[in-house]
């Protein structure tokens, strides 16, 4: 608990001066205030973030952790939890979708295991921090003990820290974990106390009786463990997954290293309550890539007064909307370093 403690004490709010001389740049430059919208606030929160006015987006990382839940005995998902493993490896191979959206957006995929069922093949491309062979089914109990959970977080931290001391200078985070979306549900229930019908749906694909059945078993979960959410830990604890403890350590790194941290979708959301009811302060950390098509996500992000910068009915994960959003960083850092100014192009300005 001690790194923990350490991380959120180095969290401090953005630099108010530095945020007005971004934005006395972005006015300056040769276009009508505010006409490239939501890519102006970007550049603007970039440059608050890493406190320097012209930032360089060198080096970017997709963070993609993995972990498999107890509760998909449950048959919460259409698909058997082997398929976590499976698609490890095909991270690792270079094969999936978070793959090729990471070289369009010239970023590294980091792959981290912190709680597949299984023990993966030795590779050097895999960082391994295994928590535990998946959690337990939180319809029967706790998913995991209050130990654990510090340590997915505090493991989440270490996988950041690994990559700050290469030079990372922005990042996004994607996860892996087949019934993902059955704790993320759970997690966001007790966080905004919205009725879990509003904030389930049918994740990899589930149908009607899918769906019912999994509203179920969440409701039967939050009320066999009761998680408080006063005491982020717990809710962890209670109804979370190693993933998600992990990808809350690295959101609250990121914060308190002064480094962006672009979100993906529902389940990375559920890690961002996390983060953010365990530091307030990480919300000014976030960017907010889209708005996926689960519709618990729309919640997490209104209630932690987040914004998504574009909507394309995505919802696979992997940290997918997270690469996309990287590119979008890098157009808006460009326009705030490469746009010539009114004065510098000896353009007119509006009288």
């Amino acid at each position: 608990m001690d790194r923990l403690t350490r991380i959120k004490e180095n969290i401090v709010p953005l630099d108010q001066q530095i945020l007005d001389k971004a934005q006395a740049r972005l006015n300056s430059l040769t276009k009508p205030v505010g006409s490239l919208g939501k890519l102006e606030d970007l550049a603007k929160q970039i440059v608050g973030i890493t406190g320097s006015e012209t930032p360089v987006l060198a080096n970017k990382i997709i963070f993609t952790l993995a972990g498999d839940h107890g509760v998909t005995d449950e048959k919460v998902s259409p698909y058997p939890k082997e398929v976590t493993a499976q698609m490890v490896l095909n991270f690792l191979n270079g094969g999936a979708a978070i793959n090729a959206l990471a070289r369009h957006a010239g970023a590294q995929v980091v792959v981290a295991d912190l709680g597949v069922a299984s023990d993966l093949p030795a590779n050097p491309q895999l960082i391994a921090k295994k928590v535990n062979y998946g959690t337990k089914n939180m319809a029967a109990g706790p998913a995991m003990t209050r130990d654990e959970a510090v340590r997915s977080i505090t493991y989440g931290i270490e996988i950041f820290e690994q990559f700050y001391k290469k030079g990372v200078t922005i990042c996004g985070i994607g996860e892996m974990g087949i019934a993902n979306t059955t704790a993320s549900s759970a997690i966001t229930s007790c966080f905004t106390a919205k009725p879990v019908e509003e904030i389930t749906g049918r994740g990899a694909g589930l149908d009607d009786n899918g769906l019912n059945n999994k509203i179920k078993i969440i409701k039967k979960a939050l009320d066999i463990n009761k998680p408080n959410p006063n005491d982020p830990i717990d809710v962890l604890a209670k109804v979370g997954g190693f993933e998600i403890g992990g990808l809350a350590g690295i959101i609250l790194a990121a914060a308190a290293y002064k480094t962006p941290v672009i979100l993906d979708g529902f389940i990375s959301g559920a890690a961002a309550l996390i983060a953010f009811h365990t530091a307030p302060i990480t919300k000014d950390y976030m960017i907010a890539s889209h708005c996926s098509v689960e519709r618990g996500h729309t919640i997490i992000l209104e209630h932690i007064g987040l914004t998504a910068i574009f909507d394309l009915n995505l919802r696979l994960g992997e940290g997918t909307g997270a690469a996309l959003g990287l590119t979008l960083a890098d157009a808006a850092i460009r326009i705030l370093t490469q746009m010539a100014t009114f004065e510098s192009a000896n353009v007119s300005n509006r009288s």
